[in-house]
């Protein structure tokens, strides 16, 4: 052993090792939180450090870098119970803030989130009460929290009075029920909302799997009680949202994407760039791939399980939905809970940005 260590040294020459700076490497440094007054320095101290923190801090980097960006049109992707979790005025404040340019959410997260807008409220989950209760009670559970059936009526009866309202002639698609729906907001209810914001803001919000929400089952059960009374039914035609997003994305100088989970609304925002690509040498349309430059991805799911949620932007290169690094691309990705890294990051951002206002 003695041997073999003597000749393991003796391989390499002290002189020549390198000092880490020989090599344009950035150092790191200690998080002296005596030095820190808020949020953005937070973020800016945590970038320099390792691990969960150091992806933190980037992600503030890329996402104020994207959202100053003038020319980069930033798109929105939301699953998971965020609304639920009461993220949903975190979504309100990059709307109203500008740094978002489009949404693609569940529908759930919508739904969930419109319960909010209107004023009604979610639960906090007491233990004691087991599930079967919960359901004699008209209680529905999210792991920790719950949403009242009462809720899920309620705006049930506020979808009714807004398709009463909407042009029956008028094919319609995700993004015109929730432009709707938020411009319900706007004139009947007091407070935020997601919809109400991105209604006044002009910003779309898609919902690809409609379907799988509470709100196309109010959309459906409408549709089916004027169809037993011999009304004229609304149509739903959900290429119309996926032909406008794209028409966005093909416009768009550069593009960025936020994405916290994955999922249905992550990949469906990634795709409008490849479609451009299929499209254009049969029908002369598209301009050819239209790549996303920036990308600030939170998520707690790991790579190796294969999903979407938890694939890498350097697997999207791969597919080319994404610019390398190399030629510019700029990405982070932080595998953490979103309810503790994403109201940093935006609060880090947030006052950056007001900074750089003075």
């Amino acid at each position: 052993m003695k041997k073999e260590q003597l000749h393991y040294h003796k391989s390499r020459d002290p002189s020549k090792f390198a000092t880490g700076f020989s090599d344009k490497l950035q150092p790191l440094e200690a998080l002296d939180l005596s030095k820190i007054k808020d949020f953005d320095e937070l973020a800016r101290a945590m970038s320099k450090t390792a691990f969960g923190g150091r992806a933190l801090g980037e992600a503030a980097d890329i996402l104020y870098e994207m959202a100053s960006d003038p020319d980069c049109f930033v798109v929105g992707t939301f699953s998971g119970a965020m609304t639920v979790a009461k993220m949903g005025l975190l979504i309100c404040d990059m709307i109203d803030k500008g740094m978002l340019n489009a949404i693609v959410s569940t529908g759930a997260l919508m739904a969930h989130g419109f319960v909010e807008s209107a004023g009604m409220r979610h639960f906090k989950h007491n233990q004691s009460m087991d599930d079967t209760q919960l359901y004699e009670k008209g209680y529905d559970r999210v792991y920790d929290t719950l949403e009242l059936e009462k809720n899920l009526d309620a705006i049930s009866d506020i979808m009714e009075k807004v398709l009463d309202k909407a042009d029956k002639n008028e094919i319609l698609c995700s993004h015109k029920i929730t432009n709707l729906l938020g411009k319900y907001l706007e004139e009947n209810i007091k407070g935020s909302g997601i919809l109400k914001s991105a209604y006044i803001q002009n910003v779309p919000v898609y919902i690809p799997a409609f379907t799988d929400s509470v709100l196309a089952f109010d959309f459906e059960i409408y549709n089916r009680k004027h169809g037993m009374g011999d009304k004229k039914q609304i149509q739903f035609n959900p290429f119309l949202d996926f032909n406008d997003y794209v028409e966005r994305i093909k416009n768009a100088k550069r593009i960025g994407i936020f994405t916290v989970g994955g999922g249905v609304p992550r990949n469906w925002a990634q795709q409008a760039g490849a479609f451009l690509e299929f499209i254009n040498p049969k029908f002369g349309y598209g301009e050819g791939f239209k790549k996303i430059q920036y990308g600030v991805r939170i998520c707690p799911e790991p790579v190796h399980w294969g999903g979407l949620s938890g694939c890498s932007y350097s697997e999207g290169i791969s597919w080319g939905k994404f610019v390398p690094e190399k030629d510019g691309g700029r990405f982070a990705e932080v595998l953490s809970d979103a309810t503790i890294a994403w109201p940093i990051i935006l609060k880090a951002v947030m006052e950056r940005i007001e900074k750089t206002k003075k």
